[in-house]
């Protein structure tokens, strides 16, 4: 019966019974279903070079150690043992299988190591989106301020706008992202968190440049510079002047605010912006009376993901700081 057994281990992929050689055929296109669960084994045996070692340091009976490497061997229609009695040695094809084996294995264990980095509470990573205007201060401000509790908590960081960032979180790349404005989707938890009023930047020799304040619909004749539809600064621009009655005349568009306000510098037109972090020369910054002229800033994460210690830690910051995100 032994030599029946060994025998039957060693015959060729062409040799097998037909539906032995069906097997093999239908596994090619699962492989890594079919390998995986075995790989640790083989490769254990390949180290100590004996079955009852390799059990004992597995931690799993013999009998199942000795079963899962004779269907490794059927499976791949190959042998990578050659058996002297108790001990085992490395065939030529065993010895190619086991340098990927090791490397497979390899890259596994530094994947889980990863992961779990990802997750510690106290040293995981926060993929954080954020919207451009958002990332000369407001965003470096929040950061500094979590770290103070959470030093070693590490963040990507990735800034755009509002829709590209939610496509961003539904494909797996991002944990969170502030965003304006704030989403409403089912498959989206949304919360709003402060307000930012928006101002009507005009060039410094603008024939309102002399005032303080002003209502939207004073620039009914002016051309617009303004970012490119996606945005949602966008969209809240042209939702304003139509509440002002009247619909802008868009003369240039960007996809960056400071963009906006050098051109708006150079006279080629005016701007619905937010505040900016530092002063540009060349332009006068009103207030907008009327309509109510802000934008919502909200931060959304997925619905149905599960939340990672760090990212549960740095949103309930953010939703902390509601009313003064932007203080």
């Amino acid at each position: 019966m032994a030599h029946e057994s060994r025998s039957r281990r060693r015959l060729s992929q062409s040799s097998y019974p037909e539906d032995i050689t069906r097997t093999v055929e239908s596994a090619a296109g699962s492989w890594p279903s079919v390998l995986a669960p075995r790989l640790a084994y083989f490769a254990a045996v390949a180290r100590t070079e004996h079955v009852t070692r390799a059990a004992h340091e597995l931690g799993v009976p013999q009998s199942t150690l000795s079963r899962a490497l004779v269907r490794l061997e059927q499976d791949l229609g190959v042998d990578l043992f050659a058996r002297h009695g108790r001990t085992l040695s490395l065939t030529p094809a065993g010895r190619t299988f086991l340098a990927s084996v090791e490397r497979a294995l390899g890259e596994v264990e530094r994947a889980a190591e990863a992961v779990r980095a990802d997750a510690d509470p106290e040293a995981g990573k926060v993929a954080f989106g954020f919207l451009h205007t958002m990332g000369s201060e407001t965003v470096p401000g929040l950061l500094r301020e979590f770290r103070v509790h959470h030093p070693r908590v590490r963040f990507a960081l990735v800034q755009g706008y509002g829709e590209w960032m939610l496509e961003r979180m539904r494909a797996g790349e991002l944990d969170l992202c502030l965003t304006s404005p704030v989403p409403n989707a089912p498959d989206l938890v949304a919360r709003r968190l402060d307000e930012q009023r928006l101002r009507l930047v005009v060039p410094e020799d603008h024939r309102l440049a002399a005032r303080k304040r002003v209502r939207l619909a004073e620039a009914a004749e002016e051309a617009f510079v303004t970012l490119e539809p996606p945005f949602g600064l966008r969209r809240i621009t042209d939702d304003l002047c139509a509440q002002a009655g009247f619909r802008p005349r868009i003369a240039f568009e960007g996809e960056e605010a400071e963009t906006l306000r050098g051109l708006v510098a150079a006279g080629l037109g005016v701007a619905l912006l937010p505040p900016p972090a530092f002063a540009r020369p060349g332009v006068v910054e009103l207030t907008v009376t009327a309509p109510r002229a802000v934008r919502e800033i909200g931060v959304a994460w997925l619905a149905d993901r599960p939340v990672p210690p760090p990212v549960a830690a740095f949103r309930e910051f953010l939703l902390g700081r509601r009313g003064r995100l932007l203080a």
